[in-house]
């Protein structure tokens, strides 16, 4: 899935300034490649799931379903989307220094006692 920024501003309703949107306006479809590609599986998994939920999924067998909404109710669904990748970004980063400071701190524990026992 391609990020579309004209998505959202193509309307002719007045539009508070959204610093984020203006921000992914400016960048290049190839740094948006580049972090799409950086997102975990687990994360892919997440936020697929969240999208799901907000829209309801049936079985692809035996039913052909569309869904339709209009371009509020897609830029709210798009914004928790990303908010949730953002969100699940920063836990998945925590996640990865809680485990390498434990195990640093327990390399240290480790060595404090084998070398007190000496």
């Amino acid at each position: 899935m391609v990020f579309n920024p004209e998505f959202f501003t193509s309307g002719t309703e007045a539009q508070e300034v959204n610093q984020l949107l203006k921000y992914l306006q400016h960048q290049s479809p190839e740094v948006l490649a580049r972090i799409a590609k950086s997102v975990s599986p687990e994360i892919k998994d997440i936020i697929s799931r969240n999208v799901q939920g907000l829209v309801g999924v049936l079985p692809t067998d035996g039913f052909d379903v569309q869904i339709s909404t209009d371009r509020e109710n897609m830029a709210g669904m798009l914004a928790s989307a990303m908010m949730t990748g953002y969100f699940l970004r920063q836990m998945e980063q925590r996640m990865e220094l809680d485990k390498e400071f434990s195990s640093a701190i327990f390399n240290n524990i480790s060595r404090s006692e084998e070398s007190g026992l000496s």
